[in-house]
């Protein structure tokens, strides 16, 4: 069994200290459901007793002076809030990156994963050793070689950091439930914008459904779940890394994508021809079906941008922008997006 490899001192250099006028740990949404029978005391049998589940759980912090409207920051599939925060090589994440330019952050657990572990359901995924297809579906190489100019770390124990993010998992993955957490938490702190990433994406695009205190939409390689008006969904886009399909949904409740501003970042090393290679071929479907959706939205009227960052001369970026090397220039490019659209008063 590998051991985890002492690099350099803990903590690092620090930068300019951080006020932080006021932080919290809760939960928002869920539900509780009880055990048939009757409870007795002293006994742990589950009969007659509750269980509170499927909710989101959030930690946020306010600086000094905050702006607006609050962050709110979704994960992806097999991660938690830990994405946002202190990158794997140890630099700042998102999450102390925009406190420093005065925005609130909150950061989501969703429902049935880390911090929000507690499910009403059984949980349905076995434990199965899958590091390097992360990796390479994560784009930082072919395993174990990197790509040529990868915006991440060459030092061993940034990749043992970076793999320790993962976590399962605890009931059936679900992007209602999911969805409905997200849609809790406005509920809770009101107007605000959503950051979201991968299959946090597709999540993020039910809760806008739900919720009209998302007043726009961030999402880093959205992946999943893409919402088209009935009738007009593209076939599914094959590739080697399987199928993608869309939702459909009626035009009247399509029109809400219309309404808010939306912005979508892809990184680099996606092929623009199918790829027998599964973990960067299943972004080339992606890629091309977020330029499908953010047409659909914009021929009735709606404001969604798609950004490939290789396009405007940004290079070397995995399916993680905001956590790459170069993830102060991945943060200008969002904070610039939050002042053309006078998101960042």
């Amino acid at each position: 069994m590998q051991t985890m490899k002492q690099g350099a001192p803990w903590p690092p250099a620090t930068m300019e200290p951080l006020t932080i006028a006021h932080q919290a740990t809760f939960s928002v949404g869920g539900t509780v459901t009880t055990h048939p029978g009757t409870f007795t005391t002293h006994s742990m049998d589950p009969a007659g007793q509750t269980t509170h589940g499927d909710h989101a759980f959030i930690a946020c912090q306010i600086p000094v002076d905050a702006r607006r409207l609050p962050l709110a920051f979704l994960h992806g599939d097999g991660q938690f809030g830990r994405t946002w925060q202190t990158t794997a090589d140890g630099r700042e994440g998102f999450q102390t990156i925009f406190l420093r330019r005065r925005h609130s952050v909150y950061l989501i657990d969703q429902p049935r994963r880390g911090g929000a572990g507690q499910s009403t359901l059984a949980p349905t995924q076995p434990l199965v050793a899958k590091d390097q297809a992360w990796y390479e579906q994560f784009r930082i190489g072919l395993w174990p070689e990197r790509f040529p100019g990868v915006q991440f770390s060459g030092d061993p124990e940034a990749l043992d950091q970076y793999f320790r993010h993962m976590v399962p998992n605890t009931g059936p993955f679900d992007v209602d439930v999911a969805a409905s957490g997200v849609a809790a938490l406005f509920d809770k702190i009101g107007p605000g914008i959503l950051v979201s990433h991968s299959q946090g994406g597709g999540v993020g695009w039910a809760a806008v459904l739900k919720q009209p205190e998302i007043r726009a939409v961030i999402s880093y390689e959205p992946g999943s779940n893409f919402i088209f008006p009935r009738g007009e969904a593209p076939a599914p886009m094959p590739s080697s890394g399987g199928e993608l399909h869309a939702v459909e949904v009626e035009p009247e409740l399509f029109e809400r994508f219309t309404r808010i501003p939306i912005i979508m970042y892809y990184g680099d090393y996606i092929p623009e021809q199918p790829s027998p290679n599964r973990g960067v071929d299943l972004w080339r479907v992606r890629l091309d079906m977020a330029r499908l959706w953010a047409e659909a939205v914009n021929r009735r009227g709606g404001d969604v941008t798609v950004v490939h960052l290789p396009s405007i001369g940004i290079t070397g970026n995995t399916h993680f922008p905001f956590s790459d090397l170069n993830n102060v220039e991945i943060a200008d490019l969002m904070s610039a997006f939050l002042a053309e659209k006078h998101l960042d008063l």
